[in-house]
């Protein structure tokens, strides 16, 4: 038997989206996977090489970073943040769009020409941090999981750097988008040493998710 392949999905957002697709290059998890009662982590699938471990979409990254997993599929804000030298990212699985937003009061201007610091309350600090270099600015980035929103209103920061979608909280909490950094989308992901040291079988899935989302024979 060849040693196992881990697969890495998020939990979240991105996983209700993930699972067809798991499905189009025909991995079928097993049916503990769907018991939402259960706490398992790892799971198998109808390959009996191929396992399935649900973690944080963070998470994901640094385990395929690390090679405790091989492939795995998060969302490219991540890929982003983390910027592992690790990590592979060959297909946009065109699923879990959103973007990452720049967004602070309403009413209020975004800063711009003549603003030298800001502070922002944001998951993604690294890449709030580049992004807010570029237009010369220097970010004073505030590390928050969650919340984000109620960051302005508290004090602890003047704008929020985040995943929106419909826009829907940010209303609910009196903020406004303001600039948009960048476009997300899901990524397959793959640590580059498994790509080559495991050329019979990883290779092989990267190209079937190609096919999936109609990709082809894209160049690597």
């Amino acid at each position: 038997m060849p040693e196992p392949i881990i697969f890495a999905i998020p939990k979240g957002r991105i996983l209700d989206e993930a699972l067809p697709l798991l499905a189009a290059v025909g991995i079928e998890p097993a049916a503990d996977f769907f018991d939402k009662k259960s706490r398992a982590l790892v799971f198998g699938t109808n390959h009996p090489h191929i396992s399935l471990i649900r973690v944080r979409a963070f998470d994901v990254a640094t385990f395929v970073a690390h090679g405790a997993a091989q492939l795995g599929i998060v969302g490219s804000d991540v890929v982003d943040e983390f910027d592992y030298s690790e990590l592979y990212a060959p297909v946009d699985l065109g699923i879990g769009h959103c973007r990452l937003s720049l967004a602070g009061p309403e009413g209020s201007a975004p800063p711009g020409i003549g603003s030298s610091h800001i502070r922002v309350a944001t998951k993604y600090p690294a890449t709030t941090r580049r992004w807010f270099a570029e237009q010369g600015i220097q970010a004073e980035c505030i590390k928050l999981n969650g919340a984000m929103e109620i960051a302005p209103k508290l004090g602890l920061a003047s704008h929020i750097v985040d995943l929106v979608s419909t826009g829907r909280t940010l209303v609910e909490n009196a903020l406004a988008e303001q600039t948009v950094i960048s476009e997300v989308s899901a990524r397959l992901i793959v640590n580059r040493a498994a790509f080559k040291l495991r050329s019979a079988e990883v290779p092989a899935l990267v190209e079937r998710f190609r096919q999936a989302v109609g990709q082809g024979d894209a160049a690597a």
